[in-house]
């Protein structure tokens, strides 16, 4: 019942915001010459993209987690240091990083990389948050599916919580616009 109520009060919400135009005000599409520029150049979804930068670090070109992980799309300096050098960037600093030109750039490509090397969004999400060797570990041991479908049983509450996130503000950019 109590889920009920609060299914309810979410949707009434999201009513009550898209009447109001606020949804593109709280689900913006910042950044968008290098969003769209990008997203087009490893054949993804603009979409999606600013659904991880929201998710990530929701617009703030300085957001720095516990982890280290910076910028837009949060990314680490050794996955920037390691995409920069496939994407020809002479020189990657932790100031670079900071740059929203830079962090799409290198955050678009690596979510490609992990695309390319699970073969799915779901999979690809999962090791942009939990790494690539939590991923291949759960896979190994059969508590993630290849299909990427058991999302619920993604061992670290905080990587089920930021995949379910991205996939709810996905849908929703898709709706708004």
């Amino acid at each position: 019942m109590k889920n009920t109520i609060i299914i309810i009060i979410i949707i009434l919400a999201m009513i009550l915001a898209m009447h109001l135009n606020l949804l593109p005000k709280i689900y913006p599409k910042k950044y968008s010459e290098y969003v769209e520029k990008y997203a087009k150049e490893n054949d993804l979804d603009p979409l999606l993209v600013y659904s991880i930068i929201k998710t990530e670090s929701n617009f703030n070109e300085k957001a720095k987690s516990k982890s280290e992980a910076m910028g837009l799309m949060q990314v680490m300096y050794s996955t920037a240091q390691d995409v920069g050098d496939d994407l020809g960037i002479e020189e990657i600093t932790k100031e670079t990083i900071y740059n929203p030109e830079t962090n799409i750039k290198i955050g678009v490509k690596y979510f490609r990389n992990l695309i390319e090397k699970y073969n799915n969004y779901n999979l690809a999400i999962i090791a942009y948050n939990a790494g690539m060797g939590n991923l291949d570990n759960w896979l190994k041991q059969g508590i993630i599916d290849k299909d990427g479908q058991n999302l619920e049983d993604i061992p670290f509450t905080e990587t089920k919580n930021y995949v379910y996130k991205i996939l709810k503000n996905y849908e929703i950019y898709k709706e708004i616009y």
